[in-house]
């Protein structure tokens, strides 16, 4: 009896699961030591730590202090040049104030009006005197000049304009006229000061003037300043002793 062969039915291979991919955000990966991306997958289960965003400095900062330092070293540097110039300038003309003085005075009219106010006209000649060697002075328009008894007004009147050179005297003769209000009392006032010899005037000065330095005329600048008098009487048409006088005078920009 023949043996039946038994026929087994071949086994097929059984073939292996594709391997499964990692866990890992898609994109995801690390770099090989050469650099190259994609090389090393992340391992599945790891995570990827983010990684913080760089510190930028602070640009604007910075250049807000540049700008300040540099602000800062520009004024200094302005004021040593404007302060060396001035210094240049004082050693090299050596400016002095000019000077004024009271010669006489005269009072051609002292009169009470019908209306109770006081008219006064005063004649004053006063000698303007230029020290310096290298400095010429302009007398400007809108110079003012005043008498004054106490804190009482009796007078005012200007200088013209002229220009007054180097080491220079010029006499100016001013006429000033005036009318006070309360004439009466102020007479009375003036007339009972009068008989003790010693009557105190103020004669107040307020010139504009302009400097010359060489050809160059500078801004204009005021002289002003008081001068004060003591004279023997106000008696109208004749001289009036000038017992003492005093001007203290300055500079007003």
């Amino acid at each position: 009896m023949a043996q039946h062969q038994r026929i087994h039915p071949a086994v097929a291979d059984v073939e292996a699961p594709p391997p499964t991919r990692p866990l890992a955000p898609q994109g995801s990966f690390i770099r090989s030591e050469k650099g190259d991306p994609g090389q090393h997958r992340v391992p599945l289960g790891h995570a990827v730590a983010a990684m913080p965003p760089a510190l930028k400095p602070p640009k604007r900062r910075n250049c807000w202090c540049k700008c300040l330092c540099w602000t800062l070293s520009l004024l200094v540097l302005l004021l040593i040049i404007v302060g060396a110039t001035a210094g240049i300038l004082y050693l090299v003309f050596q400016p002095k104030l000019p000077k004024y003085s009271v010669d006489n005075l005269r009072i051609s009219d002292l009169t009470l009006n019908f209306d109770l106010s006081l008219y006064a006209r005063f004649n004053v000649r006063i000698t303007a005197e230029n020290p310096n060697k290298k400095i010429g002075i302009y007398y400007e328009k809108g110079s003012h000049l005043s008498v004054w008894y106490k804190n009482t007004n009796l007078c005012q009147g200007s200088i013209p304009r002229f220009y007054q050179g180097h080491q220079n005297r010029t006499v100016l003769n001013v006429a000033l006229t005036g009318q006070n209000q309360y004439g009466r009392t102020l007479l009375e006032a003036l007339q009972e000061q009068q008989q003790t010899g010693r009557i105190p005037l103020d004669l107040k000065i307020d010139v504009p003037v302009s400097i010359k330095l060489g050809k160059l005329k500078l801004k204009k600048v005021r002289v002003v300043g008081t001068c004060k008098l003591i004279v023997d009487s106000l008696s109208t048409d004749s001289l009036i002793n000038i017992k003492a006088s005093t001007c203290n005078l300055g500079l007003k920009l």
